[in-house]
């Protein structure tokens, strides 16, 4: 069930008629994306339309779930200066992952299927004051591939972004823009931003991409997220919904 897509009464059809009051409703999907650059040859939208497929994708494969509206503007503010890119800034990010669970009291628990690793702090610091409140929120990330250092694969734009984007939408990419940028560490991104270490964007290199990659890669993070759901839902039916 797509939230915007049904009325009231048929989100609250979802409780047991035999128990309404005490039945604990559907589990609400948010998934938590970006609107920000993506290097010269992937979209602004390119971490929502990721969000976006996982959340859908792990919609069919169990039970309970409502899709919800997506988070497409958040916390971006490491890509500055980057003609394109939208932010609210790490601390409205905060409040309104707050705001938005506590309006969900009607669900079961509220999971943020987050495609942006830019708003893990604000994200995490949210779930912490929620979970203070008795709330059942969980904050899933996609398991990044990492390197032999234990670094990430790459960390924007690279060609695991660029994969997934092959898979769900090759005609967003344009691939024959696409050039390497630097590896760095998240610490120096936050320190300096994103465009004064990789004028183009691009933190990682998109060369070998593929869609049967990214569908691979598609595939792992959607059963995880069905996984991490599953190990959560029993612990969720105390709540203030």
């Amino acid at each position: 069930m797509q939230l915007g897509e049904a009325t009231w009464p048929e989100i609250e059809a979802t409780r047991d008629r035999a128990d309404p009051d005490h039945s604990p409703g559907p589990i609400l999907l948010v998934p938590v994306g970006s609107t920000e650059q993506h290097g010269p040859h992937l979209p602004i939208s390119t971490d929502t339309l990721i969000a976006e497929e996982l959340a859908q994708r792990a919609l069919h494969m169990t039970e309970g779930l409502v899709l919800g509206p997506t988070l497409g503007v958040t916390a971006s503010g490491e890509h500055e200066g980057f003609p394109g890119t939208l932010s609210v800034g790490a601390r409205v990010m905060e409040e309104l992952v707050v705001e938005l669970c506590r309006s969900a009291d009607w669900a079961r628990g509220v999971v943020l299927v987050n495609g942006h690793g830019g708003n893990r702090h604000s994200v995490t610091r949210a779930v912490s004051r929620l979970s203070d409140e008795d709330r059942n929120v969980l904050a899933w990330w996609p398991r990044w591939p990492r390197r032999a250092d234990g670094a990430p694969a790459d960390l924007h734009a690279g060609r695991i972004e660029t994969s997934m984007m092959l898979a769900i939408d090759p005609g967003l990419v344009r691939l024959e823009r696409a050039e390497p940028g630097p590896h760095t560490s998240v610490a120096e991104l936050r320190q300096k931003g994103v465009q004064a270490v990789s004028p183009n964007g691009v933190l990682g290199d998109p060369d070998g991409a593929s869609g049967s990659e990214g569908e691979r890669f598609i595939s792992g993070f959607v059963g995880d997220l069905v996984f991490a759901v599953e190990a959560w839902r029993p612990l969720d039916d105390s709540g203030p919904g």
